[in-house]
């Protein structure tokens, strides 16, 4: 895939590139306020919602195009960029004839691909970056296909950003992270820029600087962080937003991971964790020849291949093998989990013979 740099004259080449404002403009004087702390810190990005699609009706769903000149102002008055947020072409045409800079595609809008053709049909003839987010599912396919109808548009300037995907049972995110999936989406598409949201994962302002730091640690390029200046009283989604201060300290005291350096040291264990794979393997194939013996036997018998009981009991103690190994037990359960159903799918094949 094509692509070009996503920085703006002015943004430092270095990680991570950072966007932050508030989740929605409220009213003028408290984005300029925040803009103002932001800007004092050297930010460059000031993103702001306009227009806010919430997840039942009756909350605020932003000030809308109200909002659009309060942006501009940002511009002028700070010398900032601005982003924001758009879920139709409407939104676009009004977001450019205000000359914003950055425009974002959200995790509702990515998970519909109308909403997405739609948008990008806009987008065509302009220069101008968009980030796309992941849908709210975990469909990577779905991502990766927004990420193409914005590109098929002629738009150059792309990132993705990481929200996190929703789940019924929330634990201790508001968006589970499910690392793997922007770890794949970067395999697949290695000169894309990933950007993390750790406002949207978290949901609560104590979990971003962890979450920020995984996303360095995970060599992310840049961070879209909600930033209020009076956090408690924000309109929308006040939990997860942090004063300019706070923000300041989270960035200052992140590590940022030399991405260069290789030590001979590294490849030795790499070339360990290889040679350990390949075993793995092997030991894998073992077990699935020996499934198909169990299957051949069930045929001979004919006996079900689930084994109810049995399949229990492997679960139970292997996973107290597991956690007392040092691993965790839903890692565990995970990787047997998959063992098993490979394991059925031969036996499976061996019952059609």
């Amino acid at each position: 895939m094509e692509l070009e740099s996503i920085l703006l004259p002015g943004v430092d080449a270095k990680r991570p590139l950072i966007l932050a404002g508030p989740c929605s403009a409220e009213t003028e004087e408290q984005v300029m306020q925040t803009a103002r702390g932001l800007a004092s810190l050297g930010i460059k990005i000031f993103r702001a919602g306009i227009w806010k699609p919430r997840t039942k009706p009756g909350g605020f769903e932003g000030i809308g195009v109200k909002g659009l000149p309060w942006l501009k102002r940002v511009k002028t008055e700070l010398g900032m960029y601005t982003a924001v947020e758009v879920a139709t072409a409407k939104h676009v045409r009004e977001a450019l004839a205000h000359d914003v800079d950055i425009l974002w595609i959200g995790a509702r809008t990515t998970a519909n691909p109308f909403a997405v053709q739609e948008i990008a049909d806009a987008l065509e003839g302009t220069d101008i970056p968009v980030f796309i987010k992941n849908p709210v599912n975990p469909d990577l396919d779905l991502w990766i296909g927004a990420i193409e109808r914005v590109h098929n548009a002629g738009v150059r300037k792309i990132a993705a950003i990481h929200r996190g995907f929703s789940s019924f049972d929330k634990k201790i995110y508001r968006n589970l992270p499910q690392w793997h999936i922007p770890i794949e989406l970067h395999r697949q598409l290695p000169n894309l820029p990933i950007i993390c949201d750790p406002s949207h994962i978290g949901g609560k302002r104590e979990l971003i600087a962890p979450l920020c730091q995984q996303a360095m640690d995970l060599n992310f390029d840049g961070l879209i962080i909600e930033s209020h200046c009076n956090p408690e009283k924000a309109w929308s989604d006040a939990s997860q937003q942090v004063t300019p201060d706070v923000l300041d300290f989270i960035i200052n005291n992140l590590v940022i991971r030399d991405i260069t350096q290789t030590t001979e040291n590294l490849s030795m264990l790499r070339r360990q964790i290889d040679e350990l794979d390949n075993n793995l393997l092997e030991l894998l194939a073992k077990r699935m020849r020996v499934s198909k013996e169990i299957g051949q036997y069930k045929k001979e018998h004919n006996m079900p291949i689930l084994q109810a009981q049995r399949y229990d009991e492997i679960l139970k103690h292997r996973i107290s093998q597991a956690e007392q190994m040092g691993m965790d037990g839903e890692f565990m359960k995970t990787v047997l989990v998959a063992i098993h159903e490979e394991s059925v799918r031969h036996q499976q094949e061996i019952m059609k013979q």
